[in-house]
Order: C-alpha cells, then structure tokens, then sequence
C-alpha cells in the first residue's frame, strides 16, 4: 500500500492496562453464566444497552433484551445441552478476546433446519470491551455455515475454497 496508510487499533489504544484483571473476572463470571444457560439474570455481566455485533445469519443486538430475546432464547431451544469451551483466552486492560467452540445437540429449529437431535460443534470468536465491571460491547464471529455442514447442508453451492484444500481446483492466477 502506498502513501498515507489508515489508523490501526484505534479502539484499544488507550486502554487501562491496570483493568486487566476486572475484565478477567467478568469474562470468566460470563462464561460460566452462559455455561449454566442463565438468561433472566445474565444482565450481571452485560450493561443495559451493551451491543451485541454478530456476522452474517447472527444480527446485530442492542441492548441486554434484545441479546436475551433475539439470541439467547432461539439459541438455547435450537441447541441443548450446550457446553462453552474457550480454546484461548486473551486480556488486555479493559478488552477480552477468546475462541473455541460450543458443543450441542440440535434439538430445535435452525436457520429452517427442524431438529436433528444430532451433536454439533459451533465454532465461535469474541472481543470484548469491559467498563466499570460490566460488558459493553461484544464483537462475535460464530461459524453458522460449519455447523450446517453437520447438518447436510453445503451453503455454499459447491464454490467454498475448501475445493482448493482438497486439490480439487487450482486457485485463479493474479
């Protein structure tokens, strides 16, 4: 790239690294509420009108009701038995990363999939920004098109570059 380039990490510049340890205990407490699939009192962890920023097929929720409602609710009759695993976790001042997994079985509507009563794992990202002990923002990657896979559907016709780890087709030349 040349010439002027565009400012990086604007959001985390100027965190406050002595809130390393508050943001740690929020996001362990966090977990361990979505483990006990706690919804009526997950706002603990959650300020009010904190926003809940999903990919594509997840939404955008803004504000604990809407997570609760529009998230929580339809995920937990989709998926029971649910059980969180962060892979990693990673804390810097007020900011919270991790990724892992959810393993479940699919006991209830998906994305027009009616229940399979199969085991899937949900693969998933999040980044959190953590002010005066409580949630704010949460940014969420949650990988929908692997756990249709694991329900027979390909969402991707066919095109999905897992093609070219299989040596199915060359990738195009510059």
């Amino acid at each position: 790239m040349k010439g002027s380039r565009p400012q990086q990490a604007v959001l985390t510049r100027d965190t406050d690294m002595t809130k390393t340890d508050q943001t740690r205990a929020v996001i362990e407490g966090m977990v361990d509420g979505l483990n006990d699939h706690r919804i009526g009192d997950i706002g603990e962890f959650f300020t009010e009108n904190f926003r809940w920023l999903g990919n594509q097929g997840c939404g955008t929720k803004k504000g604990l009701r809407e997570f609760q409602e529009n998230w929580q609710k339809p995920f937990q009759a989709a998926f029971k038995d649910k059980t969180c695993v962060d892979e990693a976790r990673l804390y810097m001042g007020e900011w919270a990363a991790a990724f892992g997994r959810q393993e479940a079985t699919h006991a209830g509507d998906f994305m027009g999939i009616p229940a399979t009563g199969r085991r899937v794992e949900i693969r998933y990202m999040d980044f959190w920004k953590v002010q005066d002990g409580k949630i704010v923002d949460n940014w969420v990657m949650v990988d929908f098109p692997h756990v249709l896979a694991q329900l027979g559907v390909e969402c991707f016709g066919g095109h999905g570059w897992e093609i070219y780890d299989r040596g199915e087709k060359t990738p195009p030349r510059p």
